[in-house]
């Protein structure tokens, strides 16, 4: 779990509201204040942790590995190669009025796109957006099962009635097994959880039995099924293997992962198929769950209610189970049942408006934040939420759920203060290396200390699909 072999800055720990405590504050420095989103939702993660294995102050982050961890892919080297970024179809395109951000990194979402559109090629896409509007033409994509989103000021979404849904409730709404509900922001996410503050213990000041406070693994013995895919689920189950726990990934055979960012989001996990509509499969996965601590599904809002995925449905069957689910859009709103991904959030939200910038040739060009912090932030934000709750089930005995979405991280981006600091020069991130069937890895670690040290993976990515779907 902890790397070792360097001496690392001196770990903090953050209270409820960020103060200056970390050392540079500002490194990308854009117009928005992805520093503070990326050292918040990471501290949330670090202080769920402290408390639920009361340890003050063992789990911290420092602004180098906020920073390495929140471009983990671009970090990442697959036996020296670079891992393949997005496809040539996907990026923002012209239309008669404006701009589209179109997303087409998997075949058939690729297709649906094409199809859309009555075309065969990129050339053929770029000729047909020139001739619609951006709104007609994300209406016809989203129609056909394609994902992209035309770009939007931040006025026209906030005027929005998508805009308006997304921005309602907490960036963590939960719902205990009693029907019980709280909310917990991004701000405020270190006081909900009563950790540290200040190196004082606000939980109820007892140790943890078995956990030694040094190099144990806070979760250890806990099994996590993993119903995710992209980047901001497998981020998060990404890192509660990191500290132990039993992470089985499953994949539908239909549509398997994208395997680069498979391997960068897949260490210390297990990997299977199976497509959960097949009765044989149902049943196992009946036996899954009654095995399960938690659960974290990362598909559109209700896609997996079909397979009795629904929260509401799995407590209520297994009242000791934690369920946190994510998605692009949240549950509300015109396009609560939409496909999406960091980028398109991006784009529908403002953030690609507010970070474009004038051409040489005097036009304008939408642009994008510096990382994928919408999934990474969110990531954290459900590794944090899941984490809180299992401190809550060991208190009680009851189980809970969880949601987020990727718009929903945007709003708390947006409701982030302006970071004044003057720009500084994070550390050269601290490169490690692990042989895998995919080659020697270069990677990140976790944005995590323990004990002032860093937290690393206890095992490569897995060849993909290699395990059966069964609890170990």
């Amino acid at each position: 779990m902890v790397a070792a072999g360097r001496d690392w800055p001196g770990p903090y720990s953050s209270g409820p509201h960020l103060p200056g405590g970390y050392s540079p504050r500002r490194w990308w420095a854009g117009p928005l204040d992805v520093e503070g989103l990326a050292l918040r939702s990471v501290a949330a993660a670090a202080e769920a942790l402290n408390q639920y294995a009361r340890t003050p102050g063992r789990f911290s982050t420092t602004s180098g590995l906020a920073a390495a961890a929140f471009d983990s892919f671009g970090h990442l080297r697959i036996a020296g190669r670079k891992p393949q970024g997005f496809a040539p179809l996907s990026g923002f395109r012209e239309t008669s009025d404006g701009w589209i951000r179109l997303h087409a990194n998997y075949p058939h979402h690729e297709q649906r796109l094409l199809q859309a559109l009555d075309t065969s090629s990129a050339e053929g896409a770029g000729h047909a957006l020139r001739s619609m509007t951006a709104l007609e033409a994300e209406t016809a994509i989203q129609g056909e099962g394609g994902i992209a989103a035309a770009v939007r000021t931040r006025g026209d979404w906030l005027g929005s009635e998508m805009g308006q849904a997304a921005g309602g409730g907490p960036w963590v709404a939960v719902e205990l097994s009693d029907g019980t509900t709280a909310g917990w922001g991004l701000q405020e996410f270190a006081a909900a959880t009563g950790g540290t503050v200040d190196g004082k213990d606000r939980g109820n000041g007892e140790e943890r039995k078995g956990d030694d406070g040094g190099n144990s693994l806070p979760l250890e013995g806990l099994r996590v099924l993993d119903l995710t895919r992209v980047i901001a689920g497998p981020v998060a189950t990404r890192l509660l293997a990191a500290l132990g726990a039993d992470v089985l990934r499953i994949d539908p055979p239909a549509f398997p992962e994208i395997e680069d960012q498979f391997v960068d989001t897949a260490f210390g996990k297990r990997s299977a198929e199976a497509d959960l509509g097949l009765p044989k499969n149902q049943r196992n996965l009946q036996q899954l769950l009654a095995g399960a601590d938690v659960v974290i599904t990362g598909y559109r809002h209700g896609a997996l209610d079909r397979f009795g995925l629904n929260p509401r449905h799995l407590l209520a069957s297994h009242p000791g189970l934690v369920v946190v689910t994510l998605d692009s859009w949240g549950s509300a709103g015109p396009w609560s049942g939409l496909r999406g991904f960091d980028s398109i959030v991006q784009a529908a939200c403002g953030i690609a408006h507010l970070y474009g910038k004038d051409n040489d040739d005097g036009g304008w060009r939408p642009g994008a934040l510096p990382v994928q912090a919408l999934d990474h932030a969110t990531g954290y934000g459900v590794a944090a939420a899941a984490v809180r709750l299992l401190d809550g089930r060991r208190e009680t005995g009851v189980g809970g759920s969880a949601r987020l979405s990727l718009a929903r991280t945007a709003e708390e981006l947006f409701a982030l203060p302006a970071n004044t600091e003057s720009r500084g020069e994070v550390p050269a991130p601290h490169y490690m290396s692990m042989d895998s069937t995919y080659g020697e890895l270069r990677y990140v670690g976790p944005p995590l200390l323990a004990g002032g040290q860093p937290v690393d993976y206890l095992s490569p990515p897995p060849p993909y699909g290699s395990s059966t779907p069964t609890w170990v």
